[in-house]
């Protein structure tokens, strides 16, 4: 049998961040743009997630598109519908993928928010591009060490020459001063 390459807690249910996530803030289609904007800014939301009578993910609605395809349009957000200016289809992720996976597909294609169904495509979560930066913090440190090792290593020369001299300075002082 072939070794698992797989991090441990690399799906997305597995992560600390998916068990304490609030219930995402979810709105039908129908709801108007100001009823969403208020509830996301009650709780401090960066979008609402917009839902079918079986609560299975049709569209999102996210700050960004308030901005773009109603305030910069000038549109009545107390008339217009979520339907109206939500990104239909969005990506959902499912519970058991992988973060990586997601981070990769979240960075190419430039989204901030990865809804995340069960099996059977109803909502769960909202992972954030934040959620991910935890996931992937670790690393980062790491290979910080690295490349700073690295840097330190090829300019290993340049940290013996600068001791050298420290070291002629500081006898010349003992040298001179003792005189």
């Amino acid at each position: 049998m072939a070794q698992s390459t797989e991090r441990p807690g690399s799906r997305l249910m597995d992560r600390a961040e998916y068990a304490a996530k609030p219930r995402p803030l979810t709105r039908g289609p129908d709801a108007t743009v100001a009823e969403a904007v208020a509830a996301m800014s009650d709780r401090n939301y960066g979008c609402v997630v917009v839902v079918d009578g079986d609560d299975r993910v049709t569209g999102i609605v996210t700050e960004r598109d308030v901005m773009n395809k109603l305030v910069g349009k000038g549109l009545d957000p107390n008339t217009t519908r979520l339907s109206d200016i939500m990104t239909r289809d969005p990506r959902l992720a499912k519970e058991t993928d992988q973060m990586l996976d997601w981070l990769r597909i979240m960075s190419n294609e430039r989204f901030r928010r990865l809804p995340v169904v069960d099996e059977q495509g109803r909502i769960k979560a909202i992972f954030t591009q934040g959620d991910f930066v935890s996931y992937t913090w670790p690393d980062l440190m790491q290979q910080m060490k690295t490349v700073a090792k690295a840097q330190i290593a090829s300019n290993f020369h340049y940290v013996l020459i600068g001791g050298g001299i420290l070291i002629y300075v500081l006898a010349m002082i003992v040298v001179l001063n003792g005189t």
